[in-house]
């Protein structure tokens, strides 16, 4: 008998309290609680990772040898669970060569629809190209209607000089009576021939006919012979009933035939397009200068030409430098050769030359042959002699570059590059990563590469209109039905701004997690466990309603959908909520309350339910800051979707930028605002978008960007350590003042110990056995690793004369399995240590354990460890700092205490800018700047 709900029994991962609960099935269930409460810890570590762990472990030996091996959870046991499927925020991986089109698998299917009805074009002149067989040029003749005149030619000379007579004769004899040469029929006389000196292009008639019943075996035979005469291309010309007995048949109305991908006039030959040759992941596809990644490192010209201001003369262009110097005589030879021949000096300033003069020095002047003229010395008298040249010039640029790059086309390693080589889109291809012949590829009017930088709902707009011919829709039926279907999914939860081309290592969480939603969606599974870490991340509340549609789609389909949210709108619509808490870390791990949301909201006291009812608000500023004399200006922002945009954001200042997803939020602040100024300011080695200049602004006079800020910080949620060994206390330099505090003690100062004594990352203090992890690892071939403790310390990482030192009763070992609260109340006398301490518990991180590893710590802590390392430091009151989505991950309350930070930054003079859709941040904020109207 199938199991009614999901039984957890005895759960103890992480900080849960050895939970039971009843989970129903084939529902939309929400987990909620404020941050760090174990949320995560019952849906993914224990109900998914059981899950598949039990799925892994229905597989022979053989096959799980290669797929790995999930630990079991801390848990006694789980009844009624159904195979799981997680969908968290990491979901999309950080490979390069992966983009949306990849990971949704719509370019498969793009890849097979341009192979088999795409109409190939010539890259010459863009005359069609196509391939056909005997048989299907037959049918296309006799599909003409009754009593039409054609006339079947054969391609034999283009644009070739001669008198031709030999071959003429040789056709004549062969029994061919006619030729048409430059759109002019003739009669193949004895002795014709054409003028020796003019170029032609000569067709020969085989035969001309007219469609009837009757004519088929004629018609085949006329059509092998024109193939054979013309190597595999034949033409037909439509005779007009009225146009007599004209001996003129104009070349532009023949229709090509073609057995072999050629194209007629340029004589040029095409392989028979196949998928391979539309992916950027197979050399027969890829773009052989960037191999397909669509980026290389490459010199921008803003990077070498840091003053406009200056000429060639006086060293504008930094690989040159000053050319009034001796060395760089060959160097100002080329410059007054290029100004020669585009009319420009060499003394006039950088800013005032043309585009086209500019590109030229950088880029090279093409076929264009120079002569320059260089000192030179010749004989033993050393006498000054000028020799002349006739060159190519390939460009500043370009020939720097060069000195980089490898005879196979690699690049140097980036860290041996100067400072002024960057990430660009590679020139060859200009980022689509194909090879240049793909774009000839087109269906309706329109390239694969132009396909893949549609956003979403521009490429659903393509398809849904695309109409094709008889034949082709046949063949396309299939492959436009998963197309659409999958675009549409995409759609629906609310990612129609996002191209194609994006790639997916660029994709935030939330968006990652919402493509990996709609592929389930499309896949139309039912009877499986699907757990959704916070899938509304990034969300703007316009397009809620799209993805809670999904959700209950996926519910509908028979599937049990656990979902760790914090949204309101989310839980309204479960089925059932779950909250945990009452607190974080060991603060939490138990269920507070459980229910229908109507029951919960009614009848439950937790810390969720007040916020819901409204009990509990988060507090809004009772006054806001007034903007100031200082502004930051950002002009003529261009990049991505932006529409030339100016706008100014006050200094001193808590400043939220808004707008619906894909509204150029992302870059305006992050591709354009932060990259430019690290760069400027940071001596950062960052790409900024496309945009005029950044400049200051004080009392309405413009100054430079320096005068009104001095650095800029981006505060993200990027892991703060990736390994085990680094935690909040290293992160934020708290363990530096305990390890001298301990080093200080007399016990210590006897033995002669350093600070570097008490650390588990050295030599010296740490426990050898197991190398200061407190664990060793043993390999259990197929299953999976087990860490068991270090029998020498007993998992306490130092030997033992380290854990001799004590203070006030506690070793080393002992502080880092203190929480925040704890610690700040053992080092209140330690000015050093209980300020650090004291930061991480303002910014409501009390509860996390001091030693705690850094992989473990949820993306907001990691963020708001960040933030605490900022307060410590000592503030200059001109920094500008860059938070996006700061309320991801967190709780109704975390909110609270993440705006009393952000506030504290801006009270210390500083400005704070932060990207956000959470309207409780928006309604905080002292300016605001909305982008819109729509994404994309």
């Amino acid at each position: 008998m199938t199991e009614e709900a999901i039984h957890v029994q005895g759960a103890r991962e992480h900080n849960l309290r050895n939970i039971d609960i009843h989970l129903p099935k084939d529902k939309l269930i929400v987990f909620t609680g404020v941050s760090g409460s174990g949320k995560s810890s019952l849906a993914i570590d224990t109900v998914y990772a059981e899950g598949q762990r039990r799925y892994i472990e229905s597989l022979s030996a053989y096959a799980r040898q290669f797929l790995g091996q999930l630990g079991k959870p801390d848990v006694d046991e789980i009844i009624g669970l159904s195979p799981s499927i997680a969908i968290n925020q990491g979901s999309t991986g950080h490979n390069p060569r992966s983009t949306v089109a990849t990971v949704t698998e719509i370019y498969d299917y793009l890849r097979v629809l341009y192979a088999r009805i795409g109409q190939l074009h010539c890259v010459e002149c863009g005359s069609e190209i196509g391939s056909q067989t005997e048989a299907d040029i037959v049918k296309t003749l006799l599909d003409y209607p009754d009593r039409t005149r054609l006339i079947v030619l054969a391609p034999i000379a283009r644009g070739t000089r001669g008198a031709h007579q030999k071959e003429f004769e040789s056709l004549r004899k062969a029994g061919f009576a006619r030729l048409r040469v430059d759109g002019e029929i003739h009669e193949l006389r004895p002795g014709f021939a054409l003028s020796p000196n003019r170029r032609h292009n000569i067709d020969l008639v085989i035969d001309r006919i007219v469609v009837k019943e009757g004519i088929e075996t004629r018609l085949v035979q006329a059509v092998d012979t024109a193939l054979a005469r013309g190597e595999g291309i034949m033409l037909v010309q439509t005779v007009p009933a009225t146009s007599g007995a004209s001996p003129f048949l104009p070349e532009e109305d023949d229709r090509i035939f073609s057995k072999n991908y050629t194209c007629l006039e340029c004589g040029i030959s095409f392989v028979k397009p196949e998928p391979r040759h539309f992916s950027f992941n197979n050399p027969d596809g890829m773009c052989e200068t960037c191999r397909g990644l669509g980026v290389r490192m490459g010199i921008l010209p803003k990077l070498i030409v840091p003053d406009e201001t200056l000429s060639l003369m006086k060293g504008a262009v930094s690989p040159w430098g000053p050319l009034n110097k001796q060395k760089r005589a060959t160097e100002k030879a080329i410059a007054e050769a290029v100004g020669k021949h585009l009319g420009f000096d060499i003394k006039t300033p950088w800013n005032e030359l043309t585009q086209a003069q500019q590109d030229a020095i950088l880029y090279g002047t093409g076929d264009a042959v120079l002569t320059i003229t260089t000192p030179g010395t010749s004989g033993h008298k050393r006498r000054k002699q000028r020799r002349r040249h006739r060159v190519h010039f390939r460009g500043i640029i370009p020939a720097e570059e060069q000195k980089y790059y490898f005879e196979d086309g690699a690049e140097a390693d980036e860290d041996n590059l100067p400072d002024h080589f960057v990430k660009m889109p590679c020139r060859e291809c200009d980022g689509t990563r194909l090879n240049s012949w793909i774009k000839s590829v087109t269906i309706a009017d329109t390239p694969i590469t132009e396909i893949l930088e549609m956003s979403i709902r521009d490429a659903t707009e393509f398809f849904n209109e695309l109409t094709l011919p008889e034949r082709e829709a046949f063949i396309a039926n299939e492959l436009l039905k998963e197309i659409r279907g999958r675009l549409g999914f995409l759609m629906g939860v609310g990612l129609g701004y996002l191209t194609l081309a994006r790639p997916a290592p660029t994709l935030s969480g939330g968006e990652a997690q919402r493509i990996r939603l709609a592929s389930q969606v499309g896949a139309g599974l039912r009877d499986v466990t699907y757990v959704l870490d916070e899938p509304s991340i990034g969300l703007h509340p316009r397009d809620h309603a799209g993805l809670l549609t999904t959700l209950l789609n996926l519910r509908n389909q028979g599937n049990t959908v656990i979902v760790v949210e914090h949204d309101e709108a989310t839980m309204l619509v479960a089925d059932w909520i779950v909250d945990f808490g009452p607190g974080a870390g060991i603060k939490g791990g138990k269920i507070t309350d459980i229910g229908t949301p109507a029951q919960f909201i009614k009848e439950s006291n937790s810390l969720t339910a007040q916020y819901l009812r409204g009990d509990k608000v988060i507090v809004q500023p009772e006054s806001r800051r007034a903007t100031g004399d200082k502004w930051i200006q950002i002009c003529n922002a261009r990049q991505n979707n932006l529409k030339e945009i100016s706008p100014k954001i006050p200094i001193g200042t808590l400043c939220c930028v808004t707008g619906v997803s894909g509204s150029g939020k992302s870059s305006l602040i992050h591709d354009i605002l932060y990259s430019a100024l690290a760069r400027d300011l940071m001596k950062a080695k960052t790409v900024p978008g496309d945009y005029d200049k950044i400049r200051g602004v004080i009392k309405n006079r413009n100054v430079r960007i320096s005068e009104v800020i001095d650095k800029v910080i981006n505060i993200n949620m990027a892991p703060i350590g990736r390994t085990p060994r680094s935690n909040a206390a290293t992160y934020t330099k708290v363990f530096d003042a305990i390890r001298s505090l301990y080093a200080g003690l007399p016990d210590a100062k006897l033995r002669g110990y350093k600070p570097g004594r008490f650390s588990f990352n050295v030599s010296g203090g740490r426990c050898e056995a197991c190398n200061g992890n407190g664990a060793k690892k043993v390999d259990m071939g197929l299953l999976s690793d087990v860490w068991v403790e270090c029998e020498v310390c007993e998992g306490k990482r130092f030997n033992t004369e380290t854990l001799s030192i004590k203070y006030r009763g506690k070793n080393i070992s002992e502080v880092l399995e203190m929480d925040i609260d704890a610690a700040l109340e053992h080092f209140a006398d330690i000015p050093r240590v209980a300020r650090g301490l004291r930061l991480l518990h303002d910014v409501g991180l009390d509860y996390i354990k001091l030693g705690q590893p850094a992989p473990t710590l949820s993306g907001g802590e990691a963020q708001r460890i960040k933030l605490s390392k900022e307060l410590s430091k000592r503030g200059t009151g001109k920094t500008l700092y860059i938070l996006d989505e700061p309320t991801t991950g967190l709780h109704f309350d975390d909110v609270n205490k993440l705006l009393m930070i952000l506030h504290r930054l801006v009270d210390d003079g500083n400005t704070v800018v932060v990207v956000e859709h959470n309207l409780e941040v928006i309604n905080s904020a002292d300016y605001l700047i909305d982008l819109g109207p729509e994404g994309g």
